[in-house]
């Protein structure tokens, strides 16, 4: 009950201290908004190629097949690593889209139960993965970095030991 009425009253909190604070630094808070609203508008403007690529890419993904196809060619390394099939859509589709996980983690939790060890397992690697190339496209294309380097590779291999310690942690935790 408390937690719910400090969680209320955050925002307007927030906004009577950005209020409180441009009057006393004698400074014009709207035209303030305005200016930065603007270089927002112009800041989606630019990464909106990048984001119609990846939905696109996404799109073609899922219907062509692929991620079923690489879904049943990695079942059996799966098995050996512990992890279970029911989960390994999550595991290749959270990198590319947040949206589709979320769908997948709602179909999972409505087949097998929050409380099941499936559901705790798709829960636990919801929270402690990322979408990767979403994050890669808005945050780079944001600032014109093309090359992104080693991050990817680097965020691929963080997302891999998140898939295994979050099966792993369920399994000492809750049993299989």
């Amino acid at each position: 009950m408390i937690l719910k009425d400090i969680s209320n009253l955050t925002v307007p909190l927030i906004f009577a201290v950005i209020l409180i604070a441009g009057a006393i630094k004698n400074v014009k808070v709207y035209d303030v908004f305005v200016e930065n609203a603007k270089e927002g508008i112009s800041t989606i403007i630019r990464i909106m190629p990048s984001l119609i690529g990846l939905m696109v890419a996404i799109g073609v993904f899922r219907a062509s097949g692929a991620l079923d196809l690489l879904i049943y060619a990695t079942k059996p390394l799966a098995f050996i690593m512990g992890i279970p099939s029911e989960v390994l859509p999550l595991a290749f589709l959270r990198p590319i889209s947040g949206s589709a996980s979320l769908a997948l983690v709602s179909d999972i939790m409505k087949s097998f139960g929050a409380d099941s060890y499936i559901g705790r397992v798709v829960s636990t690697m919801m929270g402690s993965t990322e979408t990767i190339f979403y994050t890669l496209t808005v945050y780079y294309g944001s600032v014109g970095i093309k090359n992104i380097r080693h991050t990817l590779a680097a965020a691929l291999i963080a997302e891999c030991v998140s898939v295994l310690v979050s099966v792993w942690v369920c399994a000492y935790m809750f049993g299989t």
